[in-house]
């Protein structure tokens, strides 16, 4: 396989995928909208992310909703690696028909076409995400393994935000493996194991090999800095850069497991380049949880600008509580184990940041439209 189509390609990890596979030889398209909440107002102009594959791919600026789009992409075609996606749980929430649209209705599009049209095509992966898993697993004293669902408002008004599970005193939590309970806590979860569910199930009936990555969070130098809805380092970080206060969510210990971009590119290829990931589910993290405030705190140390970090006791409904992943699968199978630890992440991150132009804050803007809706407390 060498020709390898990339939706979303221009955004943060489908960028830095274009450049490793053609550094090892594929011939790159992608397909990108260029959406100005990631890439700005002129973005063929002034994104990072898009100049970095500027005349290196053969670049379609289109959409995953738009099925001429689709068809010129899909020309000579051996691998989709599809990541064009809708992404942010908070925002989800309240542009619905968007995700949906784009998320599911884009991958809808796609596999209409791979059933009832020639093509070439023999692997499709699909980004899938931890946000599919909801809350993560827990091990019960009294019930063994447990899967709570979503917290409920009454309590994080109290400012109790741990999760709880009926008939159950303590909780204990551990790592979510891919046989762990699927229970997505928002929109943007549903549609991602609905994008799954779908290559998975009909990929394999045509003889395509489908695979689906569940990435944890992602971050690294690329990141947008202009995108307020997702992404806590980047939305952390312009606001420490701007001299701005970090008002953290919670109690400021929720987790989650921060993987750096080498990391999910390396484990990408693995599945694009090895059969035994046809038709196959993976975690891609560290197997490590890490909590906000620690993030918080790493950051404001790495760019020594002394602002304020502010627990709030502030929530959004739908966020989770605590996962982080299993590798156990992605390690047997593919051989993968992450190389790059939080800290030295972070570092690199934060040397990246040093050298970019600052952006404007708009994250209270995020949060003035989640608090309109009901759905910021």
């Amino acid at each position: 396989m060498k020709n390898v189509l990339i939706t979303g390609g221009a955004g943060f990890i489908g960028s830095n995928l274009a450049l490793k596979l053609i550094f090892k030889g594929y011939s790159v398209t992608v397909l990108d909208n260029l959406s100005p909440q990631i890439h700005g107002d002129n973005p063929e102009e002034t994104s990072p992310l898009f100049l970095s594959i500027k005349d290196k791919v053969n670049f379609i600026r289109g959409s995953v909703t738009n099925i001429a789009d689709w068809t010129t992409a899909l020309k000579d075609q051996d691998a989709i690696i599809h990541l064009a996606a809708e992404t942010g749980t908070g925002q989800s929430m309240y542009e619905i028909q968007k995700y949906v649209e784009v998320n599911i209705n884009g991958t809808a599009l796609m596999l209409d076409l791979l059933v009832n049209s020639l093509h070439t095509v023999k692997k499709v992966i699909v980004a899938s995400s931890r946000s599919i898993y909801g809350e993560g697993k827990y091990v019960s004293e009294e019930l063994g393994v447990v899967y709570p669902t979503h917290r409920y408002a009454e309590s994080m008004d109290r400012a109790d935000f741990e999760v709880k599970y009926p008939g159950s005193s303590t909780l204990t939590l551990v790592a979510t493996d891919e046989e762990s309970k699927i229970h997505p806590s928002s929109v943007y979860g549903i549609t991602k194991q609905n994008q799954e569910q779908m290559v998975l199930t009909v990929c394999p009936s045509i003889g395509v090999a489908g695979v689906a990555f569940r990435y944890q969070n992602v971050y690294g130098p690329g990141q947008s800095l202009k995108n307020p809805y997702t992404g806590i380092l980047s939305i952390f970080s312009t606001q420490i850069k701007n001299g701005n206060n970090i008002n953290i969510f919670e109690d400021g210990l929720e987790s989650r497991d921060f993987v750096y971009i080498d990391d999910v590119v390396e484990a990408t290829i693995l599945g694009l380049e090895s059969d035994t990931a046809n038709n196959q589910v993976f975690n891609v993290g560290t197997g490590v949880a890490t909590n906000v405030l620690a993030v918080a705190n790493g950051l404001v140390k790495n760019y020594g600008i002394n602002v304020e970090i502010n627990i709030s006791g502030n929530y959004r409904l739908g966020d989770i509580r605590h996962n982080y992943a299993d590798l156990t699968k992605i390690k047997n199978l593919l051989g993968f184990t992450p190389k790059i630890s939080f800290e030295e992440g972070l570092k690199e991150f934060t040397k990246w940041v040093n050298t970019q132009e600052i952006q404007v804050d708009n994250y209270q803007k995020s949060i003035d439209e989640m608090k309109s809706k009901g759905l910021y407390k």
